[in-house]
């Protein structure tokens, strides 16, 4: 039996911090490109009867808010049921029929693994944002963060994710993958996304997170000697960190100052790749990997940065759609 929240009888409803995200987000994806990329894959409705799939946009709208609320496929289940708002962006009316089960969302989502649709979707998006304005400049800033993953060992085969790794961060280990991403200077938006064991370097990672047709390319000191494992390009410069010590070492004072001034420069420039990170972990609350293996939680890394640049220039599409 539909609930007075069901019908829409509440009078005196505030809107809350989700129904205005998800009422944006509903907005500014570009819902029927991104529905063309899965269609061809997509199960079509028997002639001779049977169980119908759910449609399409549906089951994305619902794999979108597992990237936004963090969701296992039976929590996100639960969360229809309980959340007005998310089943008012799903579009389901449960006094006509059920959300649809955990097992459907996993299915779904071993549909897009095993096509491959993540980094399609993810190009589709990015697609959307250049025919909206906002397109690549002549610089990319490069940088990686780690995704850990769970280092116990009591799960069914005991052992750790043998495609994971550690890796050492200051005085920090970590186990887990690494996302690495290159990110448009003028726009801060995502362009390039990589993923790879927590123990693979940063800089060997470079060539494939630019684009080809930056002039200027930007990283931490982590990127030292980058240009040599990237394709050569003429006129290209490369602003990279100099190291903590490097400038320690530097004994007359005045040389010093304005090395200083120069890396707080670049590290002024470099601050916007930290925004797509603080938009996926804190925004999106993805700290922790959810599923085994590089592939799987690879496309949901794809995904996620998708989402961010939707998230991030929201306001730009927003403009444009009045």
């Amino acid at each position: 039996m539909a609930t007075e929240a069901d019908g829409g009888f509440e009078t005196h409803r505030k809107a809350t911090r989700r129904d205005v995200f998800l009422a944006e987000m509903d907005k500014v994806v570009p819902w029927a490109e991104l529905c063309a990329v899965i269609e061809p894959f997509y199960p079509k409705a028997r002639a001779e009867g049977g169980r119908r799939p759910v449609g399409l946009e549906r089951m994305l709208r619902i794999h979108f808010l597992q990237q936004w609320y963090a969701l296992s496929d039976p929590a996100v289940e639960e969360a229809l049921y309980d959340s007005a708002a998310m089943r008012r962006f799903v579009g389901i009316d449960l006094g006509r029929e059920p959300a649809p089960d955990e097992t459907t969302v996993c299915k779904f989502r071993h549909l897009l693994e095993r096509h491959g649709l993540a980094k399609e979707l993810f190009k589709a998006v990015n697609r959307h944002l250049h025919v909206q304005g906002l397109t690549l400049s002549q610089g990319t800033i490069v940088d990686a963060t780690i995704l850990g993953a769970p280092s116990s060992t009591k799960n069914r085969d005991k052992a750790r994710d043998p495609e994971m790794h550690q890796t050492k961060k200051g005085q920090q280990w970590y186990f887990g993958m690494k996302a690495h991403i290159g990110v448009d200077e003028a726009t801060g938006l995502v362009h390039r996304v990589v993923t790879t064991a927590a123990n693979v370097a940063d800089v060997t990672q470079v060539d494939a997170l630019l684009h080809g047709r930056e002039k200027a390319v930007f990283g931490d000191a982590g990127y030292t000697g980058a240009h040599k494992h990237a394709q050569p390009r003429r006129g290209r410069r490369w602003y990279i960190a100099a190291k903590r010590g490097t400038v320690k070492a530097i004994t007359d004072a005045r040389l010093r100052e304005l090395t200083e001034q120069i890396e707080h420069c670049k590290a002024s420039i470099r601050a916007a790749v930290e925004h797509p990170f603080r938009v996926i972990k804190r925004q999106f609350g993805h700290v922790k990997t959810r599923y085994r293996g590089l592939a799987k939680n690879g496309a949901q890394v794809l995904t996620l940065f998708a989402l961010s640049n939707l998230w991030m220039a929201r306001q730009h599409l927003l403009a444009a759609t009045g």
